[in-house]
């Protein structure tokens, strides 16, 4: 228990840059002092106390705006950065070292019994007001984005964003959970696909009202092969773009493979 507290600690100092000195992070850090009373509440609620582990978790919630029910198992070393409007529900399982920021939800999505919250493996982060819903499996190393809907299991080291979550990145290397900047877009890349691809059939809808009557063409291509006639190269070209597009439209209506 205490390697746990001192793990609670600790990974404050790394993870936030405004941690200055222990004083401040003890009494000042609300995602610090929700765990702790947490880890107070699971112990008295694995033991079979009733009422005292529930009646704990209110009061962290009144205290600090971060409700975990007694239920919850958490590891070692998890930061709860800012936490306010932080919900996490009686199965939920996180992993050690995972990053949690405001307004993240671990919750369920309906009144069946058993496990009904997600579980989380180890180093995961779940950006500010993303909820995870349902008996799911989130693989260590994943980066949830702000603002995602999360309902399917997703496996380690992906980043995931949208709503519904989609998978938009994989790779089996180790990231900065700080990065947040570098979350790409999802829905940004398929409107672009689907401009580039009205923009080629309006070009396409232009050359063919510029061509000349079908006999001439012909005859056009005949003594002239090198004017309206696409090469070979071109017309490879365009068809590996347009493949390109159809994969990224494809990836994102069927959820990216979560």
């Amino acid at each position: 228990m205490l390697s746990t507290l001192l793990a609670d600690f600790r990974i404050i100092f790394e993870r936030d840059p405004a941690a200055r000195n222990w004083l401040e992070v003890l009494f000042c850090y609300p995602g610090l002092q929700a765990l702790l009373l947490h880890r107070l509440a699971h112990w008295l609620y694995s033991i079979g106390i009733p009422f005292i582990p529930r009646l704990i978790s209110h009061f962290s919630r009144f205290l600090t705006g971060i409700e975990i029910h007694p239920g919850a198992v958490i590891g070692q070393g998890v930061f709860i950065d800012h936490g306010m409007g932080v919900v996490i529900g009686e199965t939920a399982i996180i992993g050690n070292y995972s990053l949690i920021y405001q307004g993240v939800t671990l919750g369920g999505t309906g009144k069946e019994s058993g496990k009904r919250h997600p579980t989380l493996s180890e180093n995961v982060v779940v950006g500010a007001g993303a909820k995870v819903l349902g008996n799911i499996q989130i693989g260590k190393n994943v980066r949830i984005g702000a603002g995602s809907v999360v309902l399917r299991d997703v496996p380690a080291d992906c980043t995931v964003v949208g709503v519904p979550g989609r998978i938009i990145y994989r790779s089996g290397v180790r990231i900065n959970p700080l990065e947040h900047g570098s979350l790409p877009d999802a829905e940004a890349q398929v409107i672009r696909a689907l401009v580039d691809r009205i923009e080629q059939l309006e070009q396409q809808i232009q050359e063919i009202q510029r061509t000349k009557p079908p006999v001439v063409s012909v005859l056009s291509e005949h003594y002239a092969p090198n004017s309206h006639v696409l090469t070979h190269e071109k017309i490879l070209s365009k068809a590996q773009s347009c493949n390109l597009e159809n994969k990224v439209i494809e990836e994102f209506l069927d959820g990216s493979g979560i």
